[in-house]
């Protein structure tokens, strides 16, 4: 025989029935993880959120990911760190995103409407789309018109600078933005059907006149500050909603 439950105990079960029972775009967002490829971004935010670091990795031995979780506002957050190289020492980069010279500005905050590559070229039928690799980022207009974020397409490649032939592929993906990693995290959200939004803040122009690398450690600690409120703005508007309320 069950033991017995008082009434408080009773609805709380009742209404963690009904919770599950709803469509899940209908149930209230319990959990948000924040992929982040940079120590310089991920510390702020850590802070912010008062989160601690997960003392047993989650990762296969020998991978120098990182993990900090704790609970913001009734929602589990994590932000996950890729680490730094175990040989060079550096962070194991992709960066904060750079920007072509289209209708953005050092420091503006985009969501992202739509992820592909432009370095994965494979020109044979079929295969060649399956190197794009595009995806659509979750949609989320309630949230971009709220905190008045811009939005537009996001491009992935590995390298910071831009050679033509990736230059050609960015303007045939209709990209205003440039990163080394969103493409591969939309592939894998895809695969495991998690909503995925991405939050890019702009550090370099890299059609434009100074050197990328100079202008990107120019206005990392600048952009990495509008990152951090935005990216705290994004946590704030989501907690206690739904999917369809994004």
């Amino acid at each position: 025989m069950a033991p017995p439950h008082d009434e408080h105990e009773k609805s709380q079960i009742a209404e963690g029935q009904e919770s599950m029972a709803a469509p899940a775009d209908k149930r209230p967002i319990s959990t948000i993880v924040i992929i982040i490829a940079m120590q310089t971004e991920a510390l702020p935010l850590v802070s912010k959120f008062r989160l601690s670091e997960h003392p047993d990795s989650v990762f296969p031995k020998g991978v120098p990911w990182v993990r900090y979780y704790g609970i913001y506002k009734d929602t589990n957050i994590n932000i996950i760190w890729p680490g730094k190289d175990t040989v060079l020492g550096v962070d194991s980069v992709g960066t904060i995103s750079a920007s072509l010279a289209k209708g953005a500005c050092i420091g503006d905050v985009f969501l992202a409407s739509d992820v592909a590559f432009h370095d994965r070229r494979i020109p044979i039928p079929v295969f060649d789309l399956y190197g794009v690799g595009l995806r659509q980022a979750f949609s989320a207009p309630n949230l971009s018109k709220e905190l008045n974020l811009k939005v537009g397409k996001l491009s992935t490649g590995d390298s910071l600078d831009m050679c033509p032939q990736d230059e050609a592929s960015i303007t045939a993906n209709d990209a205003t933005l440039k990163d080394m990693e969103g493409a591969a995290v939309a592939y894998v959200a895809d695969l495991l059907s998690v909503p995925a939004i991405f939050v890019k803040a702009v550090t370099d122009i890299v059609d434009g006149e100074k050197p990328t690398a100079e202008e990107f450690l120019q206005n990392l600690a600048a952009v990495t500050a509008a990152l951090d409120q935005a990216v705290t703005q994004v946590v704030d508007f989501i907690a206690g909603k739904c999917l369809s309320d994004l």
